[in-house]
């Protein structure tokens, strides 16, 4: 024999080939698990490229595959006016919060800033939806509404297609074709179920997020992003109206607006999850991501809000910080208005209550994000606790319900035991656990990180691909030191890393209870768990 090579193959054909093998006896059920590519499962969960059509496609820039599959649509620069055509690609430089809705709608998303987890990319991936993130070659002009892409213009209404898979962009349509997911992959995912010591969540802020979870497999959710709650309809006028209170008494009024919105959603989650944990994290980002930065929304607001434009400029002016990721946020915002804690506890326990009530297994975990210090999370929990306790003598009735805390910070993770003895759980945070250990701005590496990955001093993404040596050195003291005060301590991860096969393959190492990662990537992230246990 001169050589040999292995064959390349699709998702499908790898699964197809395990199966079959199994089928005619030439493996055990074991080795064909083991055969098993977890990230090329992605293929088969979602939309891809007519073969034909992609070999006559020209490619017009290259980001980074933030989120996998194939979309193609009309460039749209403005997320509420998404709607405007039956397929859209919403072309922004970087997206924010309040682009929620248009992202939704949209088929794909392509971005001129940001990297693996910035907004755009963890968004996109929790929908299921196609994002290309990154694309510095991508020039974008709102006031005359044109992309510019190496000297090639593109209108409001231009056909693009994006690949998330690859971080391609092409000129006008290709055609897709949707995903086939056959009986094959059902069998699959039962083998992965049968060999799993460590349970996969998800990632997920609405009902309908959980539910698509569940269907794949989803053992609970490890992260309910609060702060995606407060953008639709008059959620966002409450909430502005909170941040512009110049008194606790006006931000509390505010605060009773947004309650019932909060408890109606944390009904439709937790009852959609009932009978497992549900990982609700408090609010977390600065407050100036809830208010516009374009002029254009800044009239918007003061309209709606019936104050001059220059007082929304004011107040944005006031809320900008030069490092947010280090600013005002996490649990200083509920150290500084204990009542943002107040509500967002109440809604929770109140939604858990009343489902309790009507037979509904709830199951709600509450998270304090960016805790450094055990004085921090004990003032937070404190006042949790305090308000559940009001709830459970106004209802008549009580709940089961955990209050743990993020491990995001480099000085959480060292100081690991001190917190344990206050807390139900710990979920590491790896977005930004690895920002700040590495000193990389998630947001702005994508500038430098080709270049270090092409020159050979970082042999990965560290945003993709869990940094085990650094950030996860800190991961693996974070879970002895927190065990060595609670040895029966829940512990789990909840960053992007979670539905990355080698960075699940760590996290059994270390000895978590669960991973958690965006729906569409729980097949991975179970075949990922299947095959640590086995090894």
């Amino acid at each position: 024999m001169l050589q040999t090579r292995n064959g390349k193959r699709t998702g499908a054909a790898m699964v197809k080939i395990a199966v079959d093998l199994l089928a005619q006896g030439k493996i055990d059920e074991k080795t064909a698990l083991k055969r098993i590519d977890a990230n090329k499962l992605d293929e088969l969960l979602h939309p891809v490229f007519e073969t034909s059509a992609i070999k006559a496609a020209t490619v017009l820039a290259k980001g980074l595959p933030a989120s996998p599959g194939a979309a193609t649509g009309q460039v749209v620069f403005f997320a509420d006016e998404a709607a405007k055509y039956p397929e859209a690609v919403l072309v922004r430089v970087e997206t924010s919060p309040e682009d929620l809705e248009g992202m939704h709608i949209a088929k794909g998303i392509l971005t001129a800033r940001g990297g693996m987890t910035s907004h755009a990319a963890v968004v996109a991936r929790g929908m299921g939806k196609c994002c290309v993130s990154g694309a510095g070659a991508v020039k974008i002009n709102y006031k005359t509404r044109v992309m510019t892409i190496d000297g090639k213009e593109f209108h409001e209404g231009d056909w693009i297609s994006l690949n998330g898979s690859t971080g391609e962009v092409y000129d006008g349509k290709v055609g897709t074709m949707d995903p086939d997911m056959s009986g094959d992959f059902g069998k699959v995912m039962d083998w992965a179920t049968k060999s799993t010591r460590m349970k996969v969540r998800t990632n997920a802020d609405s009902p309908d997020d959980a539910k698509v979870a569940r269907d794949f497999g989803a053992q609970g959710i490890g992260l309910c992003r609060t702060e995606h709650m407060f953008f639709e309809g008059e959620r966002i006028k409450a909430m502005r109206e909170m941040i512009l209170a110049t008194d606790e008494v006006e931000r509390r009024k505010a605060l009773d607006k947004l309650l019932p919105y909060q408890r109606e959603d944390f009904e439709g989650i937790l009852e959609a999850m009932a009978g497992y944990g549900v990982t609700i994290r408090l609010l977390d980002p600065p407050l100036h991501e809830f208010v516009p930065h374009e002029e254009a929304n800044q009239k918007i607001m003061a309209d709606e809000m019936g104050i001059s434009v220059e007082k929304v400029k004011a107040l944005v002016e006031d809320l900008h910080e030069f490092n947010p990721m280090l600013g005002h946020r996490g649990c200083r915002l509920g150290i500084t208005y204990p009542e943002i804690t107040e509500m967002q506890a109440r809604a929770i326990i109140e939604a858990a209550v009343n489902l309790t009530k009507k037979g509904v297994d709830a199951r709600p975990e509450i998270m304090v994000p960016l805790v450094g210090t055990v004085a921090e999370f004990k003032n937070q929990a404190a006042i949790i606790r305090s308000v559940a306790e009001k709830v459970f003598a106004e209802k008549g009735a009580r709940c089961d319900y955990q209050v743990g805390t993020m491990i995001e910070i480099p000085r959480a993770a060292l100081t690991a035991d001190h917190i344990a003895a206050e807390a139900d759980f710990f979920s590491f945070g790896t977005n930004d656990l690895t920002q700040m250990t590495l000193g990389y701005s998630r947001d702005d590496a994508g500038k430098f990180l080709p270049d270090y990955l092409n020159r050979g001093i970082l042999k990965q993404d560290p945003f993709q691909v869990l940094d085990q040596n650094g950030v996860g050195l800190l991961v693996e003291i974070g879970v002895t030191r927190g065990r060595s005060a609670k040895p029966d301590l829940k512990m789990g991860i909840c960053g992007e890393h979670g539905g990355e096969p080698s960075s699940v393959m760590f996290c059994d190492s270390v000895g978590m209870d669960y991973v958690s990662c965006s729906p569409y990537r729980v097949p991975i992230a179970r075949v990922a768990a299947a095959q640590a246990n086995l090894k």
